[in-house]
């Protein structure tokens, strides 16, 4: 089976990245490959480095309270540069108000991780929906 890539990416104005750090090392020591997009990304900018990363999984880390309005603008723009979000895993982590985690997978999040949410749950659940939406893209 080959690799699984992911895209680890901090939109707007947030400048906390230590959780999307610590995210990315546990997946790359679990054996992902992993590129971190690094702070203040515009949903343009992971959008295109979704699609020239070629990447199974994105992973929006986001702690400013913008998620509304900036997860569904990075799947739009992903959708209108080429990708197809049917073959790729959205997972959103950070603080995330419990009423707006169904918005989100409304808009097309697979899902979404609060902090305290353990690790090894987080592995669990990309490589079950990568090797899903794998099977499911044959």
């Amino acid at each position: 089976m080959e690799k699984i890539r992911v895209l680890i990416a901090k939109l707007g104005l947030d400048g906390h990245d230590r959780g999307a750090k610590i995210i990315a090392r546990f997946l790359r020591d679990a054996g992902f490959e992993v590129i971190y997009t690094g702070l203040h990304r515009t949903p343009q900018e992971v959008a295109r480095a979704v699609i020239d990363e070629d990447v199974d999984v994105l992973g929006i880390s986001i702690l400013s309270g913008a998620h509304i309005p900036l997860v569904p603008r990075v799947l739009d723009f992903t959708t209108q540069y080429g990708g197809d979000p049917n073959e790729i895993v959205v997972v959103v982590g950070g603080t995330i108000p419990t009423e707006d985690i169904p918005k989100l997978k409304a808009c097309g999040v697979d899902a979404v991780f609060i902090p305290g949410t353990p690790i090894s749950e987080i592995i669990k659940f990309i490589k079950q929906k990568v090797a899903e939406k794998r099977r499911d893209n044959l």
